[in-house]
């Protein structure tokens, strides 16, 4: 999995975190954007193993900048 997939999948995860906190705590409005910044971020994961899928095993898309 490519490292910026893997960042926004830790963010997708922590906003998830954040935003269950924000609703049991009873702030519904910071909550909601808890929740788009999730949906923001899990699309961006999926974008990133989507590109590094169809560039192939071999390029700098999987190993980070073509160093590995």
């Amino acid at each position: 999995m490519p490292r910026l997939a893997v960042y926004a999948l830790v963010v997708c995860l922590l906003a998830v975190a954040a935003a269950v906190v924000s609703f049991v705590e009873g702030s519904v409005l910071i909550g909601v954007v808890w929740v788009l910044l999730a949906g923001l971020s899990s699309n961006m994961t999926w974008y990133y193993i989507r590109r590094a899928r169809a560039a192939g095993p071999d390029t700098p898309a999987t190993n980070c900048l073509g160093r590995g």
